[in-house]
């Protein structure tokens, strides 16, 4: 009998694993066995040569359209009998793919240069940039790759998402597919390195000390990471101020770009040159932009990419997709939660098998339908995708919320019979507010979370200011942009004034299941948008302009689009501080250049928030009907 029953558990176990092979083979998809690859040198009109990796489809039964995607982050892997992952969707449809090291980077001749400046109207052929080098390559592909069927589409992320929209200025007539996906814009608006002036130290930071060293000849390796104890990222960074000991420390004037950062500190040719939106001009091919509303680094890139395409070009083929992501995870995870929050479905895989494949599909191979609405956007909150025919949709209406006394948020603006009044805190730069609870390693650009994160770390704190309204008798869906404008003063010259719109859980609010890092849903205080103003910039970033202490001023600060449902029985809550530390570097209070400035420069500031019938600091957004 026992030995009746050792054969049974062994056809069982042996059934399971041929099942979970066959399972496994019908999932997995080898790009080895299905592509072949080759390595080209595209030579561009001044005669400088890209690298080039083009993987194309082993199945010649039909012609197929070139997918590319230019990068500064290599093609590796190098070598013809080395392959690298093509996402899924992507490659099981079967598309010519091409990888390309932009000019300057890795294996590809010429200098590079960080946000190359486009150049309109160009004189001869020594003028190229990177819609020059995107129309050249093109040009190559389709005259000397076989079996193609003449159609480009090109397509990235962040940087890469950079690449792609410039390809889409002075397009090639055989790219008739774009799709820039959290693309950079401005790096001193509100992208990546700075947010309205603000510098983003941690990332930059990180960024430089391996992208900012340039080459000295051609290369298939990232050049080494200088290393530095860092287990406490704040506690790092805050020993490292003032900005100019990062110099003193660990650049040692060696980083091009960050020694480039500290000639332009205020908004002049060098960043306005790197601008992308205003050539957003005579678009050809349609057009998807795509980004996450969690996104800290590029979704200012995302959001005005497709403003200024639509603005420019009213008749083009204009698509927006927002996701609930951080930077680029809509590429890299199933996008079913992020931190505590779950979005109840795997959105990241809705969004590569409904929306991307089939765009590519019908556009480069004329294959199906696409039907996508104009935008296509993911409400929070409530957890639902969500159609529009434009953005911002026009079924809304404007709405404002008061900061009050007590330290409440009202939807009325109440007249103040007494004097002014107002809300004050004390801002040391010695001790910054952290922009997140999580304890990280310097080497990490940030926490991927913070941007949903439970803010009761930070209401707690006696130099931030909370604001809440009372509970809501009615769902409100927020749909659009969102400022807040202040009337404030501070005791200094200079001050950094942060804003966070928070949704507010219900006490009762039930904990997951399971629940492995035990948090309490009570309470519970989620980012839902935020964003920073440099106190001097506040009505020029080009011509700063310092405070006059003790007087009161009105700040206003764009927090950028939206679309959440603060539910019924929730509440709104606002969060106002003067430092949001290390993701931005610290303020010091001083009217000065803060790149070069002196430790004796950072000094404390008492900085008031003003609200009365005279000064109405208030949020204003738009309510979707």
């Amino acid at each position: 009998m026992k030995n009746h029953l050792k054969k049974i558990l062994r056809l069982s176990y042996f059934l399971i694993v041929m099942f979970a092979v066959q399972l496994v083979a019908q999932t997995h998809f080898s790009i080895k066995e299905n592509y072949t690859k080759k390595e080209y040198r595209i030579p561009m009109r001044d005669g400088k040569k890209l690298f080039t990796a083009v993987y194309s489809p082993k199945d010649v039964s039909e012609k197929y359209p070139i997918l590319i995607w230019r990068t500064p982050y290599s093609c590796y892997p190098y070598g013809e009998n080395k392959y690298r992952h093509i996402p899924k969707e992507l490659a099981e449809e079967k598309f010519i793919f091409v990888y390309q090291d932009v000019r300057g980077r890795f294996m590809s001749e010429g200098k590079y240069v960080n946000m190359r400046p486009y150049i309109p109207n160009k004189k001869d052929s020594s003028q190229v940039d990177e819609s020059s080098d995107a129309y050249d390559t093109i040009d190559w592909l389709v005259k000397n790759i076989p079996n193609n069927n003449g159609n480009v589409g090109v397509y990235g992320i962040s940087y890469p998402g950079f690449y792609a929209a410039m390809a889409a200025i002075d397009a090639h007539p055989a790219l008739k597919a774009v799709s820039p996906q959290a693309p950079i814009s401005n790096w001193f608006v509100d992208d990546d390195m700075h947010h309205n002036g603000a510098l983003s130290l941690l990332m930059s930071y990180n960024f430089f000390s391996v992208f900012g060293v340039h080459r000295d000849s051609l290369t298939t390796h990232w050049p080494k990471r200088k290393k530095y104890p860092s287990p406490d990222a704040y506690s790092f960074m805050q020993k490292l101020e003032p900005l100019k000991n990062i110099n003193k420390f660990f650049y040692h004037g060696q980083i091009a770009f960050w020694n480039d950062i500290l000639k332009h500190s205020n908004y002049d040719e060098y960043w306005k040159s790197r601008n992308t939106l205003p050539h957003f001009k005579n678009i050809k091919p349609a057009v998807m932009t795509v980004g996450g509303w969690y996104d800290s680094e590029d979704f200012y890139g995302t959001i005005n990419t497709y403003k200024s395409i639509e603005e420019k070009n009213p008749d083009a083929k204009n698509i927006l997709v927002i996701g609930p992501w951080p930077h680029g995870w809509w590429a890299r995870s199933d996008g079913y939660k992020l931190g505590d929050i779950n979005f109840g479905d795997s959105t990241s895989v809705y969004y590569r098998e409904k929306i991307q494949l089939p765009f590519f599909k019908y556009y480069l191979k004329g294959k199906g339908s696409f039907k996508m609405p104009e935008a296509e956007m993911f409400n929070t909150g409530i957890n639902k995708w969500r159609s529009f025919k434009q953005w911002p949709p026009k079924n809304v209406f404007k709405q404002s919320i008061y900061l009050d006394v007590n330290h409440e948020l009202s939807f009325v603006r109440k007249k103040f019979i007494a004097k002014t009044k107002f809300d004050e805190f004390v801002s040391d730069p010695r001790k910054p507010v952290p922009y997140t609870a999580k304890i990280q390693d310097s080497h990490v650009f940030y926490n991927k979370a913070y941007m949903n994160e439970d803010q009761r770390f930070a209401a707690y704190r006696p130099d931030v200011l909370v604001y809440e309204t009372e509970t809501l008798d009615n769902d409100i869906t927020l749909a659009g942009k969102i400022t807040a404008d202040l009337f404030v003063s501070t005791t200094g010259t200079d001050a950094d004034w942060v804003v966070k719109l928070i949704d507010v859980f219900p006490d009762s609010t039930s904990n997951p299941k399971p629940n492995p890092n035990n948090v309490e849903m009570g309470n519970y205080q989620l980012l839902v948008r935020y964003d920073i103003m440099r106190g001097k910039y506040r009505n020029s970033l080009e011509k700063p302009e310092a405070f006059i202490p003790g007087k009161v001023t009105e700040v206003k600060i764009p927090l950028q689009d939206i679309l959440h449902t603060f539910k019924r029985g929730h509440k709104i809550m606002i969060q106002i501080q003067s430092s949001m530390f290390p993701f931005f570097d610290v303020n010091p209070q001083t009217f000065t250049d803060i790149y070069n400035a002196k430790y004796s420069d950072f000094r404390k500031a008492t900085n008031r928030v003003y609200f009365s019938d005279k000064y109405p600091s208030k949020i204003t957004f738009e309510v979707l009907f």
